[in-house]
């Protein structure tokens, strides 16, 4: 059927849009790891070179060049995370995101799509307004083919909770906010680490005399606070609050509507709204923060 294709044409859309925003994503999130490490090893290189000048001179001529590049690089490589890049990628995702959340409404079949007879083309109009408010960004989709999935098994209101409501809280946000919170706490204990590393080499170096050691206690400590840096940038304790309260929001909208006895159109229209508003709400809320810092 005509309508069919269509609604498969807009999933198939949507994929290659998610995959747009997923290579962008693993864009900024390598160079701004990458630039980390180059940081962290021009910091290292450098006072292990400054230590072993004088032993050897071109061994430590070796280390300084290398710190050198790394310090050049660094900055080069932080660029290509840097805000511009950022911005595609969050765009990028909001139409992937905007296409996922109108084809579920139309499957659902509320709303504006209550009319079966015109809910593909309303569909096909919706979709190519998203694509318009982003076609600077259509040469990211380039080359890129949809992967070949199915159209979600969503006909009614029962199946877009059981498919789209409860799939987004139990296989999505709660195990999100768990791999987020899991981050979190590993660079803590990264950061305390190196923190309390820093601290003991000071204090051997106060009780020593050890200069050297003195140099590389101010190194580590430098590596803590790139590290909290990197932290804070990737905003993984707010991402883990964020999935966290989106997982809750749509968990009470499922108990308070199996609570409910009767469900009219107007309801079941209403019921879908919500849903789709509280998940347009955190990504609205995810990619305002990365935007603003």
């Amino acid at each position: 059927m005509q309508g069919q294709e269509t609604l498969q044409q807009v999933w198939d859309q949507q994929s290659v849009w998610s995959q747009s925003a997923n290579r962008l994503k693993r864009s900024v999130e390598k160079a701004r790891s990458r630039a980390l490490m180059l940081a962290v090893a021009a910091a290292l290189l450098g006072t292990a070179a400054s230590q072993v000048m004088e032993s050897s001179t071109w061994l430590g001529s070796a280390l300084a060049f290398v710190a050198s590049a790394a310090a050049g690089m660094s900055p080069l490589l932080a660029r290509r995370g840097g805000p511009a890049q950022m911005s595609e990628w969050i765009r990028t995702r909001a139409v992937s995101e905007a296409l996922k959340g109108e084809i579920y409404t139309c499957l659902s079949g509320v709303g504006p799509y209550a009319d079966r007879t015109n809910a593909a083309g309303f569909l096909a109009e919706r979709a190519h307004r998203f694509r318009l408010d982003a076609v600077d960004l259509v040469r990211h989709t380039a080359g890129i083919a949809p992967e070949p999935r199915t159209l979600p098994p969503v006909t009614d209101i029962d199946t877009y909770t059981e498919h789209r409501l409860r799939q987004q809280v139990e296989t999505y946000y709660r195990p999100k906010a768990v791999w987020m919170q899991n981050r979190v706490e590993t660079l803590g204990r990264i950061e305390l680490a190196f923190g309390g590393l820093s601290a003991l080499l000071a204090a051997v170096a106060g009780v020593f005399a050890a200069e050297q050691l003195a140099a590389w206690a101010a190194v580590i400590a430098s590596v803590s606070i790139a590290v909290s840096a990197h932290t804070i940038a990737q905003r993984y304790a707010y991402q883990h609050l964020e999935f966290l309260r989106t997982a809750e929001q749509l968990q009470h909208l499922l108990d308070r509507r199996g609570t409910q006895s009767a469900h009219t159109d107007e309801s079941n229209s209403a019921f879908v709204s919500q849903c789709e508003h509280v998940i347009s709400i955190q990504n609205e809320a995810w990619m305002i923060r990365w935007t603003v810092g």
